[in-house]
């Protein structure tokens, strides 16, 4: 199989598990919000396969799960947040992989999780959802605050699952990781 050809079907697998996680293993955290499990496919897409593939498998995910649930509420600056998130991850998980220090190598990888949730969904999902929605940022800022901590933690959670599938997934497609 051509690797372009690999890598399109790759994709489609990371998006559909990013969608089944999300809609069927929800684990409520808050009054309305539930654990994006969705996030531990984009977290392992990052570190496997780089920026460009957790991007697109954390931006499409959103968009068709968001679909299927409520339709376009929420997917803007939700889909907008995850291209951040997925961009920044993709490119620290790349500069810390091949780290000796295990404890030097977590934390530039948590804080940089705990950056680029801030920025993807604090500050694009919150000012997205301030203009589509015409409410005050902070007000938008405080409705997100629950889907920060969530989403941190799923990912923070999904370091471990990346690191362990890392051997795995570069024997499967050795032609796809960069």
């Amino acid at each position: 199989m051509k690797a372009s050809t690999q890598r399109i079907a790759v994709l489609a697998v990371g998006i559909a598990l990013f969608v089944a996680l999300s809609l069927c293993l929800q684990v409520p955290v808050f009054e309305n919000y539930y654990l994006c499990l969705g996030y531990a496919v984009m977290a392992v897409y990052c570190w496997a396969f780089g920026a460009l593939s957790g991007t697109i498998v954390g931006a499409l995910g959103v968009v068709l799960y968001c679909l299927v649930i409520s339709g376009l509420r929420g997917m803007p600056g939700w889909a907008l947040g995850n291209v951040a998130i997925g961009v920044i991850l993709g490119l620290v998980f790349r500069q810390t992989k091949g780290m000796k220090s295990a404890a030097m190598k977590t934390l530039l990888n948590s804080a940089a999780i705990v950056a680029s949730v801030a920025l993807g969904i604090l500050i694009i999902k919150s000012l997205t959802e301030c203009l589509l929605y015409a409410q005050p940022m902070a007000v938008r800022m405080a409705k997100n605050m629950s889907a920060f901590i969530a989403d941190t933690v799923m990912l923070l959670v999904s370091l471990p699952i990346c690191m362990a599938l890392d051997g795995r997934i570069r024997k499967m497609f050795p032609k796809l990781i960069r």
